[in-house]
């Protein structure tokens, strides 16, 4: 029996020195593996849970900017109500700094255009709630080339903007060394990562190096196209060269095709809707590139419609894709939360035309009952529709729907 006892003991013995190796062996690899996950989520910055909603100074005033015209604008976020639909960003572009950075190499406000400093501008974009943006480069000069780039000032640069309370960052792509984005990009990251202060990370490298498939962690969002002109033409090519990296979106990372045109001039009203529809269901950021000072009544129905902003908002953050294309006819579809889905119907033609969108072809099963809202009528529609929904459209417009099946 003594001997039994002892060697008894000797094997709990032994028992407990592999579970405490085994112990030690698995925190190890949790600490691996939590590393490999800080790696995979570089940003991490919590922020862009949706697609971020806002103004931008480029598509109306290209460099003509300045601090009272980026503080009426701000005003005119709030006097028109915008601001409590979601637009909160102002965010300025380029043109806004020296040519030449100060003796110690920080980036220096335009005296002649910002003569109060960018800190003191930011200070009275918070005090109306709203938060304030800015723009510099992955290379040595801006694309302007009116002011320096980030290129090499990377961590100054990123410090600078925290301490001015900045809470956005655009970030282009022009005058670089040759490198590739995803050499100089990430480490722009790290910057802001140790800047001490929350900074939305716009990557702006124009689709040049399909940043869909990395700029999940570099950024929260990233420019899949080329700069959108103020054109029918353009706005579509950009949403058709967005939409090919649909499955890349979600929250936290945003695919970007580029500011709204909305109210620039040079669309009719329905083409402008198309754009912000597109723009909508695409999950695209929503930063408004008109004169907001002198908005008409028509532009701001259109940015302004809150069933449309509820669908660029929806908490799933799927992205919808154009699920049939016929000629100029186009059909849109995506999921939404809640078990609905959200559905465009686009006639890119010259003339008036019948599309049907078929159950099928947008995820339904094919028996259901479903119930449609119409977003730009403000209306749910009292037909049930079983299997598909027909529209009628006049040339360069569209159909808005949520579809809810019931049965």
């Amino acid at each position: 029996m003594e001997i039994r006892r002892k060697v008894d003991t000797s094997l709990v013995k032994l028992m407990w020195s592999w579970y405490l190796l085994l112990s030690s062996f698995m925190v190890m690899m949790g600490a691996v593996s939590d590393k490999k996950q800080l790696r995979r989520n570089l940003l991490a910055n919590g922020l862009g849970s949706t697609p971020p909603m806002g103004w931008n100074s480029w598509n109306h005033f290209s460099c003509n900017i300045n601090e009272k015209m980026i503080k009426e604008t701000a005003d005119s976020l709030v006097s028109t109500g915008l601001s409590k639909l979601g637009y909160t960003y102002v965010n300025i572009d380029d043109c806004w700094a020296e040519i030449a950075r100060d003796s110690k190499g920080r980036l220096m406000p335009k005296n002649s255009t910002f003569p109060s400093g960018i800190k003191a501008l930011s200070d009275y974009v918070h005090s109306k709630g709203l938060k304030l943006g800015i723009y510099t480069d992955a290379g040595y000069f801006t694309c302007s080339k009116t002011m320096p780039g980030s290129l090499g000032h990377e961590e100054q640069d990123a410090k600078t903007f925290a301490s001015w309370g900045i809470d956005y960052l655009k970030y282009d792509n022009c005058f670089n060394d040759g490198s590739r984005p995803t050499v100089r990009y990430p480490v722009m990251t790290r910057a802001l990562m140790k800047a001490g202060r929350p900074i939305f990370f716009s990557l702006c490298e124009w689709g040049d190096l399909h940043p869909a498939l990395w700029g999940f962690k570099v950024g929260n969002s990233w420019r899949t196209t080329n700069d959108i002109s103020d054109t029918w033409d353009s706005m579509m090519s950009r949403a058709d060269t967005n939409e090919v990296y649909a499955e890349f979106a979600r929250p936290g990372g945003w695919n970007d095709p580029d500011m709204l045109e909305v109210g620039n001039g040079g669309m009719t009203k329905d083409e402008y809707i198309v754009h912000f529809s597109l723009w909508a269901i695409s999950k695209a950021p929503l930063l408004l590139g008109c004169d907001l000072r002198n908005m008409t009544k028509e532009t701001l129905e259109i940015v302004a419609n809150k069933e449309v902003i509820a669908i660029n908002q929806d908490s799933l953050g799927v992205q919808a894709k154009k699920t049939r294309s016929e000629g100029d006819q186009q059909i849109w579809a995506g999921p939404l939360s809640d078990y609905r889905f959200v559905l465009l119907l686009v006639n890119g033609g010259p003339i008036k035309y019948t599309t049907t969108a078929y159950w099928d072809d947008i995820g339904i099963p094919p028996k259901s009952i479903v119930e449609a809202r119409d977003l730009w009528e403000h209306k749910t529609l009292t037909t049930r529709f079983t299997g598909n929904i027909t529209a009628t459209m006049d040339a360069h417009s569209c159909k808005l729907y949520v579809l809810k099946p019931i049965s």
